[in-house]
């Protein structure tokens, strides 16, 4: 049912255990996510709502929890109750934790948008987007044409700040800028706060200004991110890493949309949409006490889940084929066999990592694809006469296998070859080598162990 689109899209229809003869007068239709499609007629009665298999309503959601949402159905009412889901439960874009939900309302969780359809309504969802890119954004799967769907409206409708979470190298970034340049305000500034590279101590100088003598250093009256950024948008990069002291001061400038630059007594007004990104899970950072629960639902008004690129394989030759135009090279200038390794490879770092790969294939040639051993940016390694035996073994050994084993050989040889450079170039810290290869510790650790490599330091 997910791969067919606009009014085709819900056609199928799933009975409930609550009563069953009575009278239906509200049904509840997923409009996206990976059970997009279905509508469950709602006649009186209890129903729980999660992805657990004994749910009234299953969501094979991995962003919605086991218990997620209860709703208790009477005639055209329904109340829905979140009994303390991990990602929360929001109607219209708004948190929530018990609440009346009316024919017409939009709930969303996880991933997953459900929309509750009156008796007679047509319960038809929007067409998916037809786009096969949004900014610097690009994808022709299901997933990235429903995070289509969901900008499109970002944009044509109302300037709410918007949350963006997604993985390292999904492309929040891109993400903003689209919005930005998609909406009401693109002829205006797009102004960006890299809040993880500013170093503590400047970060209220960097995001609301400060006068002259405010501090040691401060020679002159500086104009923070907010007003720099009037009259377009604000791109709050890695939010999750706002120091906690910070984090009040920042929810009053959302608030009152009024910023008192370090050092002055007067308030400046600014006409700012404000959107933020993170790569962390900011809910449990709230459950943990790290960031403030006011805060982080003042910022996610509207918010967009960019998903990695392991759940969207189908979108991997796009995207190479979009790497290598930005390159001026020809489709052609991948074999398809180098294209199939490509597209079966987990891509722990995301697009930013599949673009790094490709550019360095057409620089360095596909004989570089079994290694691909140094970021640009490291120095050569110098290599034995060992290392080449073992490349030209590895790879002469590969040509005469199944393609599939050969894939296999060829993407250990990459993985072991890349882990051993970026653990030498970084002296062995996890921390810097997962920050530089643009992937997850944990997942980095898991790495190294596989190859024998993990030396057990910080």
């Amino acid at each position: 049912m997910g791969d067919e689109d606009g009014d085709d899209a819900l056609v199928r229809t799933d009975t409930l255990p609550a009563l069953r003869s009575a009278r239906v007068r509200v049904k509840l239709a997923v409009l996206s996510g990976p059970d997009a499609g279905r509508v469950y007629p709602l006649t009186p009665g209890r129903y729980r709502v999660g992805s657990e298999p004994s749910a009234d309503i299953v969501l094979p959601d991995r962003a919605v929890s086991r218990q997620h949402l209860l709703l208790e159905v009477r005639d055209n009412l329904v109340r829905a109750t979140d009994p303390g889901s991990r990602n929360g439960s929001f109607c219209e874009g708004m948190r929530f934790s018990e609440l009346e939900v009316r024919p017409g309302a939009t709930l969303t969780l996880g991933t997953t948008e459900l929309r509750l359809v009156a008796e007679g309504e047509k319960s038809k969802a929007p067409p998916l987007s037809t786009r096969t890119s949004f900014g610097g954004l690009v994808g022709s799967s299901r997933r990235m044409r429903e995070v289509f769907t969901l900008l499109e409206r970002m944009t044509q409708q109302g300037e709410s700040d918007v949350l963006i979470q997604g993985e390292t190298g999904t492309g929040k970034e891109l993400c903003a800028e689209a919005i930005h340049t998609h909406g009401s305000r693109g002829k205006g500034p797009f102004v960006i706060a890299d809040l993880a590279g500013i170093p503590p101590q400047l970060l209220e100088s960097e995001l609301f200004g400060h006068v002259k003598g405010a501090f040691t250093g401060a020679q002159g009256e500086r104009a923070g991110a907010f007003e720099r950024a009037h009259g377009g948008t604000l791109f709050l990069d890695e939010v999750g890493e706002l120091p906690l002291e910070v984090q009040p001061r920042l929810l009053r400038v959302l608030e009152r949309r009024q910023v008192k630059r370090v050092g002055a007594n007067d308030y400046r007004t600014f006409d700012v949409r404000v959107v933020a990104a993170t790569h962390q899970d900011l809910e449990g950072a709230v459950k943990q006490g790290r960031f403030r629960g006011d805060l982080f639902h003042r910022l996610a008004v509207l918010r967009v889940v960019l998903p990695p690129l392991r759940e969207r394989p189908e979108d991997i030759p796009l995207l190479i084929d979009t790497v290598l135009s930005r390159l001026g090279k020809p489709p052609s200038a991948l074999s398809e066999v180098t294209r199939a390794l490509l597209t079966q490879y987990p891509w722990p770092g995301n697009v930013r990592e599949l673009r790094n790969v490709v550019d360095r294939v057409v620089s360095m040639g596909e004989e570089a694809l079994p290694e691909m051993p140094d970021l640009p940016e490291a120095p050569p390694r110098a290599r034995s006469s060992q290392d080449e035996e073992d490349d030209e073994s590895t790879l002469s050994l590969a040509l005469d296998l199944p393609f599939k084993e050969a894939k296999e050989r060829l993407i250990e040889g990459f993985e072991r070859d890349y882990l051993r450079n970026l653990v030498e170039r970084c002296e062995g810290n996890v921390s810097r080598a997962a920050r530089e290869a643009g992937i997850d510790r944990v997942y980095l650790r898991k790495l190294l162990r596989k190859h024998g490599l993990d030396s057990g330091g910080p």
